[in-house]
């Protein structure tokens, strides 16, 4: 069977339709009309004489040649991607858009003044930033470059650590007035908490060689972190914060810190990013510079309490 353009074209849908799970969200990613996906599918069926996908009208399913044809169509498109991504390497001046995520307030408070910088170092290069608390599929979602405040879990994604962040205990005076200032890790277990719905229910502390462990408990909890900032300000319970964040309330006097002689864990910021992406030299442009601003910017040191 002689292969035409328009078939390679359509091997390409198909692999995008198969990883997006539906024909409109294909249809989104790749700026086609969902007549169209459909079209290049029904096609590539017909020229190859099998079905490739079972449709219902929830879900869809791939055929068992399903399976064994998008095995094949994945490697194409994306070594056809890679191509695309090596030729950047080529130009004086790196081009083409950079689709990032990241938390939301980590975002106004340290991401956005951070591409505020590379926008200006590299001006073709578009940016496209989506904020939000919750984990986004990057695959699914054509994501470049995710901003992680943990780990990965095994996902097959790659990461790459740009910085570590100091965090602290805080409360705002009128919480402290009213219920007491803990003294003891002990103690933090009788407090209400502002609870961070993202982030472990358990709080580890450390001084010298011993560690504590401490169940915290709430009646407020939320997704953002800004707004847990918020409602420890507003009096409503303790919170752990990142000092980037607690500096400025601290100083203007709405929040105190606790127990500052022991230590709390390091929030690990991370670079996440598909399988392939730091082919793309504006990928690794920005990976690079973020870790190079975090250490400038945001040295730990100068972020440490006194």
């Amino acid at each position: 069977m002689k292969l035409s353009f328009e078939q390679l074209k359509s091997m390409v849908v198909f692999t995008h339709v198969v990883d997006q799970g539906s024909f409109s969200a294909a249809a989104k990613q790749l700026e086609l009309s969902r007549t169209v996906v459909s079209y290049h599918i029904k096609k590539l069926e017909t020229n190859l004489g099998v079905t490739l996908i079972n449709r219902s009208t929830r879900s869809l399913s791939l055929t068992d040649a399903g399976i064994e044809f998008y095995s094949s169509c994945r490697l194409i498109s994306e070594q056809a991607q890679f191509a695309n991504q090596k030729m950047e390497n080529y130009k004086n001046e790196p081009e083409g858009v950079l689709k990032i995520t990241c938390p939301v307030n980590m975002g106004l408070q340290v991401i956005v003044p951070a591409l505020n910088v590379f926008k200006a170092q590299f001006p073709k290069i578009e940016l496209d930033l989506i904020l939000s608390d919750e984990v986004i599929n990057i695959i699914q979602e054509g994501i470049d470059l995710a901003i992680r405040g943990a780990a990965l879990p095994d996902s097959g994604l790659k990461a790459r650590k740009l910085s570590s962040l100091p965090t602290c205990l805080c409360a705002s005076p009128s919480y402290l007035t009213r219920c007491g200032k803990p003294l003891t890790p002990a103690e933090l277990e009788q407090h209400n908490w502002v609870m961070y719905k993202l982030g472990s229910p358990t709080l580890e502390l450390t001084k010298g060689t011993r560690s504590y462990r401490i169940k915290m408990s709430g009646d407020i909890t939320t997704n953002n972190a800004a707004a847990r900032t918020a409602f420890v300000e507003g009096g409503h319970g303790l919170g752990r914060i990142p000092v980037y964040d607690a500096m400025p309330k601290i100083k203007e006097g709405t929040l105190q810190t606790l127990l500052d002689d022991y230590e709390l864990a390091d929030i690990e910021v991370y670079g996440v990013y598909p399988p392939g992406a730091t082919d793309s030299k504006k990928v690794r442009l920005l990976l690079d510079f973020l870790i190079q601003y975090f250490d400038s910017a945001h040295p730990r040191s100068s972020m440490l309490l006194g």
